[in-house]
């Protein structure tokens, strides 16, 4: 008997999660939607570092787009200096991979990143175990 790839709950389908597939390419916002949005880096009280594209702030609740987790990084005294000049040393640091949105719950601080910065988080490759 085959596993059906999807359940009905009270009239909604819903697809088993290990059935899901989701091309590279759809797994970032396009970057024509982000032109308008500031890069920031948010720090959070509990949940760590990320830097992506502002999409919303609501009180402590911050929603990033194209987001990564700054894990560890390497050439940079703070965050401040993380944000203006990016990281010295990139084969150092420890960014796992970009995610398409991340809702931050306890957001405590948001630095506006140049383009410098920009580019330098984007050099860092993806860090995995």
């Amino acid at each position: 008997m085959q596993k059906s790839k999807t359940i009905n709950v009270d009239g909604v389908e819903y697809i088993r999660a290990d059935e899901m597939t989701v091309p590279a390419d759809e797994m970032t916002v396009p970057a024509v939607e982000l032109d308008s949005k500031e890069y920031v880096i948010c720090r959070a009280d509990r949940t760590g570092v990320f830097a992506g594209y502002l999409e919303s702030r609501n009180g402590q609740e911050v929603v990033l787009l194209n987001a990564r987790r700054l894990w560890y990084w390497s050439g940079a005294a703070s965050l401040s200096q993380l944000s203006v000049d990016g990281v010295a040393n990139p084969s150092d640091c420890k960014f796992p991979c970009e995610v398409s949105t991340v809702t931050i719950l306890d957001a405590i601080e948001i630095l506006p990143v140049t383009q410098k910065a920009k580019d330098s988080i984007a050099s860092v490759a993806v860090w995995k175990e």
